[in-house]
């Protein structure tokens, strides 16, 4: 099985998928349209890459800091909350969900992933 596929066996996720770091391409299973896949495969893509601005600009202020290199983010609304380790996304239902337990499962799924891709 794929991460994507297990992560849609998980209660309250709507979609998931993953994204290329260049931007190119995108790859998605789940509740969502084709255009707001791709949508959210911009939008993951861009955050990551300001986040890893981010860590880099706190980095410089303070060596070994921890926040280098990252490894995700995430956004938790009031309704819905959006997961992103290495290149993978995932849209939640608040309600139907455990936020701890998906992040908790991408984060062992994708530790080898290597941070020096984006």
């Amino acid at each position: 099985m794929s991460i994507v596929t297990d992560l849609l066996a998980k209660p309250g996720v709507i979609a998931a998928g993953e994204y290329a770091y260049r931007g190119d391409r995108f790859s998605y299973r789940g509740a969502l349209s084709e255009e707001h896949a791709r949508m959210a495969s911009i939008m993951c893509r861009a955050t990551t890459m300001s986040v890893n601005m981010e860590a880099s600009m706190l980095e410089s202020l303070e060596p070994l800091n921890g926040f280098m290199p990252p490894r995700g983010w995430l956004v938790h609304g009031p309704n819905y909350s959006v997961c992103v380790v290495a290149n993978v996304f995932c849209l939640l239902d608040n309600s139907n969900s455990s936020i701890n337990e998906v992040v908790g499962f991408m984060r062992q799924a994708l530790a080898n992933i290597p941070a020096d891709m984006i």
